[in-house]
């Protein structure tokens, strides 16, 4: 294949947030960009993940309220479901906003190298001829670059005995597009994608199951705010079984799992099994052993600035470690361009990323937990504010829940915050920014929060850190 004329000060390879965002901010800075994308632009995050389980989340929401509706003090009769046309509003929602991506792209006059991308060289970049390329993209060629940028992503994480048949036993990618409810489902793995999917099919009338290896679901957020949400999401009329896990499957009319907990087995049938055990980086195929980039344990080893081990390539997203956030990916596609560009960006602070979980209730965090505080050596204060001594939550019919802020008692730093309940999502970014803006207790408690909101219960959790709590 001949050498393409065109040369590129940089080429993202993977189309997801971090590689599109990249490849935005590089044309910003006046570097000629392009991406090498071979399946869809917006990556997983905006096709099959982040984006379409919470249109298929808010239509379970919806549901779910109208199903309530009398404690409103409204009517609705024989209220039912559609399962293909609530499918197909998420698949809507996915295409409208892989479009935009698209049009963005060309509206920064970055080029689309549309294909399967692989490192022959620092330097050079090879794309194999790929299907159904958008408008305005590129087919195939060997391409020079000053600088590549690896952003290809994750894929689901198989464990052995619970590999996925993309008929009943599923990923995240067969759970967003069922054809019928399952009536029974196992859900494996209680992080954000397990509990995602675990409340949707719960919301829309399948008898969930979720088992958890470890003694808590949600393992990485704070215990506290885990507990609670256990207890909501039971009592929905989830099943979970923590300090457990599936030793086995046998496929027959049913699907016969083996489940062990607490030294005992028991076989329990299900239709349909999501596992939900996490995710690998996208390695495999780049060609990185040829140009010797190094990997550790399925992830490319990169610095705070996306550096690699070899002079030009860059990595971030999830092929580049956890936290494996969209979020993430996008911030760090930023820091990696403007570095490539000669500014001088900030490393990521990992500490400061928040992490949500789009369930019933939602749930919400930054920073450390308290746990994790006092294993620093921290001396911690602690303020708790529930969801019940809120005005506007009790008139949202929201009661349960909580917001939790864990500050340094020396200096007053703010260490963390965790929340669980409705709409924590949005309020999160508040103590985001104050962690940002190094705010100390004493700024956040001469804050003027809005009355009535949910955000007030944030000032409250801070001041019953210091024995000031007003409403509880």
């Amino acid at each position: 294949m001949a050498q393409n004329e065109q040369a590129y000060d940089v080429i993202i390879i993977g189309g997801g947030p971090g590689g599109y965002v990249a490849a935005i901010r590089a044309a910003q800075l006046g570097l000629k960009a392009a991406v090498a994308e071979n399946k869809h632009l917006g990556g997983i995050c905006l096709n099959w993940g982040c984006i379409p389980t919470k249109a298929l989340l808010r239509s379970a929401e919806i549901f779910d309220h109208m199903n309530h509706a009398k404690d409103y003090g409204l009517s609705a009769k024989d209220v039912s479901f559609d399962l293909s046309a609530v499918v197909k509003r998420s698949r809507g929602v996915s295409a409208q906003l892989n479009g935009g991506v698209g049009m963005l792209l060309r509206k920064n006059k970055v080029d689309v190298l549309w294909g399967t991308a692989t490192i022959e060289a620092p330097g050079k970049v090879k794309v194999e001829e790929g299907k159904d390329a958008p408008k305005g993209a590129k087919v195939g060629g060997t391409y020079a670059a000053k600088n590549i940028i690896i952003a290809t992503g994750a894929r689901p994480r198989v464990l052995p005995g619970l590999e996925p048949d993309k008929e009943r036993i599923w990923t995240y990618f067969e759970a967003m597009v069922p054809k019928e409810l399952p009536k029974s489902l196992l859900v494996v793995g209680s992080g954000a994608i397990g509990i995602e999917f675990a409340s949707f099919f719960n919301s829309m009338g399948s008898k969930v199951t979720v088992v958890e290896v470890m003694d808590q679901i949600l393992p990485v957020e704070d215990v506290e705010i885990a507990k609670i949400a256990r207890k909501q999401l039971e009592k929905k009329g989830l099943e979970i079984i923590t300090g457990a896990k599936v030793a086995g499957i046998e496929k027959g009319k049913t699907l016969k799992a083996t489940i062990e907990a607490g030294g005992k087995k028991e076989v329990r049938e299900f239709d349909r099994v999501i596992s939900a055990v996490g995710v690998v980086g996208n390695i495999d195929g780049l060609g990185l052993e040829k140009v010797g980039v190094k990997t550790d344990r399925g992830i490319i080893v990169a610095d705070g600035m996306g550096r690699t081990s070899v002079k030009g390539i860059f990595a971030i997203g999830d092929v580049a470690g956890p936290p494996m956030l969209a979020h993430k990916a996008e911030h760090e596609g930023v820091i990696c361009v403007e570095g490539i560009a000669g500014k001088h960006p900030h490393e990521m602070d990992k500490g400061k990323i928040p992490g949500c979980t789009y369930c019933q209730p939602q749930v919400a965090s930054v920073g450390l937990t308290e746990a994790k505080a006092k294993e620093a050596g921290r001396k911690v204060k602690v303020g708790r504010f529930p969801f019940i001594g809120n005005g506007k939550a009790i008139a949202l019919g929201e009661p349960d829940g909580m917001v939790k802020t864990v500050f340094d008692a020396t200096t007053g730093e703010l260490l963390g915050a965790h929340m669980v309940g409705a709409e924590v999502t949005e309020l999160i970014q508040g103590f985001v920014v104050a962690m940002n803006l190094e705010t100390t207790e004493e700024d956040l408690m001469h804050a003027v929060f809005p009355h009535p909101t949910l955000s007030e219960m944030m000032h409250e959790s801070v001041l019953d850190a210091y024995g000031r709590a007003i409403h509880i």
